[in-house]
């Protein structure tokens, strides 16, 4: 899920309830601890692979009597690769009841079928999905006594647990021989009983668990949307405050330059800028070069303080598309003033007029728009509306509160 990616796997379990269908049994348990042998007794036909060395290394399913059963890889599979998205795809996306498989034979659980069990039983109390803890392979535990001591060692690390002690090859012999006693001993009726028990849950649980896991989306796509509205808002605030400060100080800059400018433009007399040095003044100092001097130092001081102004506001450079060959020319000053000399003319019809000073202010907020800064914000706020709109089209996709699975 693009908008709440940590959710992915709830996702996945939830369009399963969608679908509907059998209800899944997995087993799950470590490598070469009878979780194969134990679901061809259950489904009283070898169904699945059996071998003294590490046989389950995807995941394996079968249809029996109306409930798929899953055998997952074992809990010490690779962890890193197919094995572990197998065993984890059967445990959290496909089951309804987990078969949680031990092998008395080895001893108490380890750290970490503790920690898979204890992950497994608070998410039946949260969704309903049931765990049956099944201790396997009885028969091969070695004498009465140190089966009774691995067993209590195991009552005393999940004392609240149910557990089911069971022997595979007894129960295959009980059935072989029709010894009815020796069915009984293996321990498998009782967990027939119990795992019965559980998929009659399951209907009722599948429901829970939909409402629970669109309930819970629900309300967090709701939050996300909340988030990012809030965030384009404050964004959009930011695009309008930058846009609106920028214009104001460029319209306040660009009159008093104008103010300024016209003291240049007006003086009294000829435009003496206009006129043509003689050959013979060249290198001599004459009133047509003081005067062309005079509108020339105002003109740059104009422009060095608008400049100043558009580099407090990250306007700079030309975009990209705009560059040309020469360094010095991709600025938005010379973009938008030019290169040529300026004479009084010049001036008066770029700051003394209403409609100069209204040109240079369109052309200067317009490589105000394409600055980096502005640039950067408008993909943040599109980000920011995308974000908003996949949140609530995402809440949109989820059934109703009153849907049920």
């Amino acid at each position: 899920m693009r908008v709440l990616p940590h959710r992915a796997q709830d996702l996945a379990r939830l369009a399963m309830l969608w679908v509907g269908g059998e209800p899944v049994v997995t087993v799950i348990g470590k490598y070469n601890h009878g979780k194969s042998r134990l679901l061809n007794e259950l489904m009283r036909r070898d169904a699945f692979a059996v071998a003294d060395r590490r046989e389950t290394v995807c995941l394996s399913e079968r249809q029996h009597a109306g409930v798929r059963w899953l055998d997952a890889p074992g809990l010490d599979a690779d962890v890193a690769g197919a094995d572990d998205r197998h065993a984890s795809t059967a445990l959290w996306v496909r089951a309804d009841v987990r078969l949680f498989v031990h092998s008395v034979k080895e001893g108490e659980l380890d750290a970490a079928e503790l920690a898979l069990l204890e992950t497994l039983r608070t998410d039946a109390v949260r969704t309903g999905r049931k765990v049956l803890l099944v201790l396997s392979q009885a028969d091969q535990a070695g004498e009465e006594a140190a089966l009774d001591r691995v067993v209590s060692a195991i009552a005393g690390q999940v004392p609240d647990m149910p557990r089911h002690l069971v022997s595979a090859t007894r129960h295959r012999r009980g059935m072989e021989a029709a010894k009815p006693l020796l069915v009984a001993r293996s321990g498998i009726p009782v967990l027939e009983a119990a795992l019965s028990d559980a998929l009659a849950c399951v209907r009722q649980a599948r429901a829970h668990e939909t409402e629970l896991l669109a309930g819970e989306m629900r309300a967090e796509l709701e939050a996300v949307a909340l988030r990012q509205a809030t965030a384009l808002k404050a964004l959009r605030q930011q695009e309008a405050d930058q846009r609106r400060a920028f214009e104001a100080e460029l319209s306040a800059l660009l009159e008093t330059i104008g103010g300024e400018m016209a003291a240049v433009v007006d003086a009294p007399g000829p435009d003496l800028a206009l006129v043509a040095d003689s050959v013979g003044a060249r290198y001599a100092t004459t009133a047509a070069k003081q005067e062309r001097a005079r509108v020339q130092v105002a003109y740059s001081r104009a422009c060095i303080r608008i400049d100043a102004l558009l580099a407090g506001h990250g306007v700079s450079g030309l975009p990209r598309a705009q560059e040309t060959a020469a360094a010095s020319l991709n600025t938005v000053m010379v973009a938008v003033m030019g290169v040529s000399v300026k004479f009084r003319a010049d001036l008066r019809r770029l700051f003394c007029t209403a409609q100069g000073r209204a040109r240079l202010h369109a052309d200067f907020a317009h490589y105000f728009d394409l600055s980096k800064d502005r640039l950067r914000l408008r993909g943040e706020i599109a980000a920011a509306a995308a974000a908003r709109e996949a949140a609530i089209e995402a809440r949109m996709a989820l059934p109703a509160p009153e849907t049920g699975a």
